[in-house]
């Protein structure tokens, strides 16, 4: 984490510079929940707690 921090903090600041646009970004390593509208002939659902 100490490592990736400033590699995070670079990523976010130049994607918005190449974007010419504020990027929303969250805390650093968080557990954070995401909504996602499908837009598209195909969805794929991956269920990571169904180990096989």
């Amino acid at each position: 984490p100490e490592a990736a921090l400033p590699l995070y903090h670079s990523f976010c600041e130049r994607l918005s510079a190449d974007c010419g646009a504020p990027v929303a970004v969250g805390r650093f390593g968080a557990d954070m929940r995401v909504e996602s509208i499908n837009d598209g002939p195909v969805t794929i659902l991956i269920d990571s707690r169904a180990r096989e």
